[in-house]
């Protein structure tokens, strides 16, 4: 059941962003009557080669335009009479131009044009991170909630230089303010600057640690140190039946060994591998003693709250918190977007750094679908929604011909030099967009096939 609902949100936020991409498109070129022959959802043909299994799994035609639903899932597109786009229908580019056709406009309309799709994706997102701000505010776990610095229990984390402990300062000089952002950043940045017992130790990151998380698909290289609270007993656990209650909090072992965070209870039952311990816990403000078991592989087999909500509702740190107002969740939402912009041109750029490793882990469907989890939550869908929405308007402004941003050069090319592209131009810049975008969809699809089973 959680496949599915993570394939439904998947398909239902990619739907929704092609759809409205594409809708500013026919809108603006609408608002310039310039004929649309074309909407729809997905392709009709086999992308790239337009020539290719044509057919369409619903179309009706109303007025001048035929909308459908295509069968090819890749993406959408609007044929505008007069120009040159997916569909390398260059028939009518022979005949003289007519009033209605794109190439008999302006340029700088058909700039905006070709620019409505991006401009769409942009104002989504803007509104989507303004309602999310509205209905659900907006919370952060401050970098001093930290008391005791971060959790390294991960092999990646340690082999990088980090310890449990380690009070985290700044990443490439630049102060960490939230625990929400700090994995990002040390997942861009160059050096780590810590604490670590009252001294400063500067860690430098490999170039390709973006290689090695990847490999492992280990994003918790490092965590917050969290208070070891048991949330239940399993059936299979080899202490099943102990008088465990959920909220206990773990404090010490066999009244001599104190423990203030779950990675020491991890350590401290690897000592006592297939023994019998006293728990010291506290329950409801009491101490009590509870027997419990090792197991013969250093566990409690308990499963310990993990999740930020549990663990601040067991009392373990406070979320900062902030509310948003209707006019005032607008503004926030504007700045929202442009710092999920930034982050992801940080990200583009590190990604197509060779020395980074970050091209051998370009992701396809799959990997875009994990972004969304098993369980739908409203508030997560529309953050992934929004994400994707500003990650569907970079991604389209690049300037690769079939792609939006491609059309962009050749018409500001236009507008600078006052002379039109060829046709010729056009069409052959058109092939090899399209070329380059079906080996870019075929290289990441094969890079999900390939780690799906590895």
């Amino acid at each position: 059941m959680g496949t599915f609902i993570n394939i439904a949100q998947f398909i239902t936020s990619l739907g929704l962003l092609i759809l409205l991409h594409e809708f500013g498109h026919f809108i603006t070129a609408r608002m310039f009557k310039i004929r649309v022959d074309k909407f729809y959802m997905f392709f009709d043909f086999l992308f790239p080669l337009p020539g290719v299994l044509n057919f369409a799994l619903f179309k009706k035609k109303v007025g001048d335009t035929e909308y459908g639903i295509g069968w090819f899932p890749m993406g959408g597109y609007v044929q505008i009479a007069g120009m040159i786009d997916e569909s390398l229908d260059t028939e009518q580019m022979n005949k003289p131009a007519e009033p209605w056709e794109f190439r008999a406009h302006p340029a700088w309309q058909r700039l905006i044009v070709m620019l409505g799709g991006i401009i769409v994706n942009v104002l989504l997102a803007f509104l989507i991170y303004a309602m999310i701000l509205f209905t659900w505010g907006e919370k952060k776990i401050p970098m001093s909630e930290l008391k005791d610095g971060i959790s390294c229990m991960d092999s990646l984390g340690t082999s990088v230089g980090f310890k449990t402990g380690d009070k985290i300062v700044s990443v490439d000089g630049k102060p960490i303010v939230y625990f929400d952002d700090l994995r990002i950043e040390i997942l861009l940045g160059h050096t780590v600057q810590v604490n670590r017992n009252g001294e400063k130790v500067e860690i430098a990151l490999p170039q390709d640690f973006v290689d090695q998380i990847a490999k492992t698909e280990n994003f918790n290289f490092i965590s917050s140190r969290m208070p070891a609270y048991v949330i239940s007993v399993p059936e299979t656990s080899i202490n099943k039946g102990v008088a465990l209650l959920t909220g206990d909090k773990i404090t010490g072992i066999n009244d001599s060994i104190k423990i203030e965070y779950h990675d020491q209870l991890i350590v401290e039952n690897k000592l006592h591998k297939n023994e019998s311990i006293t728990l010291n816990i506290l329950r409801k403000g009491k101490e009590e003693k509870v027997l419990a078991k090792v197991s013969a592989n250093g566990k409690l087999e308990l499963d310990i709250a993990n999740k930020y909500d549990d663990i601040e509702a067991l009392g373990g740190f406070t979320y900062e918190r902030k509310k948003y107002g209707f006019l005032e969740s607008f503004p926030a939402g504007v700045m929202m977007t442009f710092d999920k912009l930034n982050f992801y041109v940080r990200q583009f750029k590190m990604i197509f750094t060779p020395s980074t490793g970050g091209y051998k882990h370009i992701g396809g469907f799959k990997s875009m679908a994990k972004m969304f989890g098993d369980e739908w939550i409203w508030e997560d869908f529309w953050t992934r929604t929004a994400f994707l929405s500003v990650v569907l308007a970079f991604m389209n402004l690049l300037p690769i011909p079939a792609l939006d941003g491609g059309h962009v050069v050749f018409t500001l090319y236009e507008m600078i030099t006052r002379r039109a592209p060829s046709v010729k131009v056009l069409t052959y810049a058109q092939y090899v967009g399209m070329a380059l975008l079906l080996f870019l969809m075929l290289y990441a699809n094969l890079n999900d096939f390939v780690h799906f089973f590895k």
